[in-house]
This record gives structure tokens, C-alpha cells and sequence, in this order.
């Protein structure tokens, strides 16, 4: 489903995940996605005052991604909000996958409708 949504949007896709190059090695081959560029997300989160993991994350995708438009799938509820708090960010949507359920065909419908309507 992923490949098939890049190539009808012409969109790339880019791991964003503590696993960093570890994804494709590990979850690429199970699920048929092949090797991916990858957003360099420190493994190591340095706890701060009113920081979390979902911010550490989100702040390191803001940094790599700059004002490029993007889709994000993910599973941490809270990166929504961290992204609505981060300056300089393109425009973007998350979409919310339970880890429970996993990716749906929903879920690639409304990244699919949100990329098709940002392209006209």
C-alpha cells in the first residue's frame, strides 16, 4: 500500500523511526518495502524540562524535513501536537495509526486525498 501511494503522488518514502537504518534490515523485507532513506533520529533521548520522546522525535523529523510538504504515519499520539508547536515545519499531515490495528487501506485513502489536494 505505501509504495503503490508513493508512486501515484510522487512522493518518497522516508523511515522516521528510532530504528533509524535498522528498518530496512529488519521491518522493510516483512512488510515488502524496499530500502529507505531515513530521518538520523538520536537513539539516545536526553530527558529536559518539559520535553518528551514524542518532542525529541518530532523535532529531529522538523529539523531533516524543513518546509517540504509531508505525510506522517504514526503510532505515538502525541506528534500531532508536537508538530502543531514546532516552527519552520512545511505543511503536513499525521496520521494517527493504532499499533494494535497497523496501516489500513483507510489510512492510506486520507494521505492519498490530503497529497493529491495539496498538488492542485
Amino acid at each position: 500500500m505505501l509504495t503503490g501511494l508513493a508512486e501515484a503522488v510522487g512522493a518518497e518514502l522516508v523511515w522516521a523511526t528510532y530504528w533509524r537504518n535498522r528498518a530496512n534490515t529488519w521491518v522493510a523485507p516483512r512488510v515488502g518495502l524496499p530500502a529507505l532513506r531515513f530521518v538520523p533520529i538520536p537513539t539516545r533521548f536526553r530527558f529536559r524540562r518539559r520535553s518528551s520522546p514524542a518532542r525529541w522525535k518530532a523535532q529531529h523529523v522538523a529539523a531533516w524535513i524543513g518546509s517540504t510538504p509531508f505525510v506522517w504515519f504514526e503510532d505515538d499520539p502525541e506528534i500531532p501536537a508536537m508538530l502543531a508547536a514546532t516552527a519552520g515545519i512545511g505543511r503536513h499531515l499525521v496520521v494517527t495509526v493504532d499499533p494494535a490495528r497497523g496501516l489500513t487501506r483507510d489510512h492510506i485513502e486520507s494521505a492519498r486525498a490530503w497529497l493529491l489536494d495539496f498538488a492542485h
